[in-house]
């Protein structure tokens, strides 16, 4: 019977899994090298396909590789050209595999090297943020709890604590990479092979830490997708939260930064606007990695061993968020880079917020005043200070001593952010 062409075209998955051209190629010489030196094939008809691949490796690179979209998916594209190239030799090159093992493969090799660029524009950022916090090394900003403020911090201290973040980010994707670095190959459809196959040289050769353990888990596990993809959505929302303090920092109310001309935007209708689409869309993006993971679980939440074909959308999960993820990396190095504080208008923000109450409260514990009555006092002085207009540095010694004789002139060393 001919097949469907409506059905070919909503099966074919070519138009998405090209992308993994490179990986098949790789996993492909190394499966072949193995069949060779198995005598699974012979060394001639091994070299035939190994100089076909490593000639369509040169076309990828080159960007002169054309899909061929008549095909079903990517295996099948390789297949062909390696038939046209090595002639019946390429014929053998799928021996003692199959395409549920293959696909597995790719997406495992793909996955390590996208890990490690997102590692390098990781540590990109965190450079970022180090030099903004060089360059603003000792600045007094407000800290803020509830949207308000809080306690007095210096610059770097924040800056330090985005640094934090990004590098616990590090260590998760550190930790995907370890666990999707078992070679899957040689599972074949789901229960392996007859044929005597050496499924550690194929390891050893791709990078692998070792073979997988379970043929049938080998084509159906897709944690390490699912786990990749939640190291992304905590990134991408750690990216948002610094973005959205960026947008408010930006804004008239605040006006704690100015960002370069370069990563603002005008408004179509308002001369006066500069808009912060750059941090905008970072935030905004968060929601594309966000149904990822959900498009991810979703799809494997009721699948039966082993391989279906609900998992070729797994590809389209994943594309999209690592170039979201890494797109936003790019733009967030760059734009940190080119964020001015404006002290001055931060300084005058942080006028009579009474951000050193609590300092002021655990002076008076160290100086033996149990910490309640102490944080009564403190806020009494605060009341005092709101009823005159006046800032609490601005207070005199004789007026702290006013509210306890245990206030020394000791006490204007707390308005000294730590």
């Amino acid at each position: 019977m001919v097949p469907d062409k409506l059905a070919e075209k909503f099966t074919a998955s070519v138009s998405f899994d090209g992308r993994l051209a490179k990986y098949d190629c790789l996993g492909s010489i190394a499966h072949v090298k193995m069949l060779g030196r198995q005598k699974i094939i012979s060394k001639t008809e091994a070299s035939k396909i190994i100089k076909a691949l490593n000639n369509i490796l040169v076309k990828i690179g080159s960007g002169r590789f054309k899909t061929d979209t008549s095909c079903e998916d990517i295996h099948t594209v390789i297949e062909k050209e390696v038939i046209k190239l090595a002639g019946e030799a390429g014929k053998k090159m799928h021996t003692a595999r199959s395409r549920n093992d293959q696909i597995a493969l790719d997406e495992k090799l793909y996955l390590k090297e996208t890990i490690d660029n997102i590692i390098i524009k990781i540590k990109k950022s965190i450079k970022s943020f180090k030099g903004f916090a060089g360059k603003n090394k000792g600045l007094l900003i407000p800290g803020f709890t509830h949207m308000q403020h809080a306690q007095t911090v210096k610059f770097e201290k924040y800056a330090g604590a985005y640094i934090e973040m990004l590098e616990r980010d590090i260590s998760r994707f550190k930790d995907v990479y370890k666990r999707a670095n078992y070679m899957p190959l040689g599972a074949c459809a789901l229960a392996g092979t007859s044929f005597p196959i050496d499924r550690a040289m194929v390891s050893a050769e791709l990078g692998f830490t070792m073979p997988t353990k379970n043929t049938l888990d080998s084509v159906s596990d897709r944690d390490h997708i699912i786990e990749f993809i939640s190291a992304c959505a905590l990134l991408s929302m750690h990216l948002s939260r610094f973005a959205e303090e960026m947008i408010l920092w930006s804004t008239k109310e605040f006006a704690y930064i100015e960002i370069s001309d370069a990563y603002t935007t005008g408004s179509s209708i308002m001369p006066q606007k500069k808009n912060p689409d750059i941090f905008e869309l970072i935030r905004g993006r968060t929601g594309r990695v966000y149904g990822g993971l959900m498009g991810m679980l979703t799809l494997m939440k009721g699948l039966p061993l082993t391989y279906n074909s609900d998992m070729q959308e797994d590809k389209i999960h994943l594309f999209s968020v690592a170039d979201s993820i890494q797109d936003s990396l790019d733009i967030f190095e760059a734009v940190v880079k080119n964020i001015k504080l404006k002290p001055e208008n931060i300084k005058r923000s942080m006028y009579k917020d009474f951000s050193e109450a609590v300092e002021v409260a655990n002076y008076l514990t160290k100086k033996g005043l149990n910490f309640k009555d102490a944080h009564t006092i403190t806020g009494k002085l605060v009341l005092y200070c709101m009823e005159k207009d006046k800032d609490l540095k601005e207070l005199s010694i004789e007026n702290f001593k006013k509210y306890s004789k245990l206030f020394k002139e000791d006490i204007f060393n707390v308005f000294k952010a730590k």
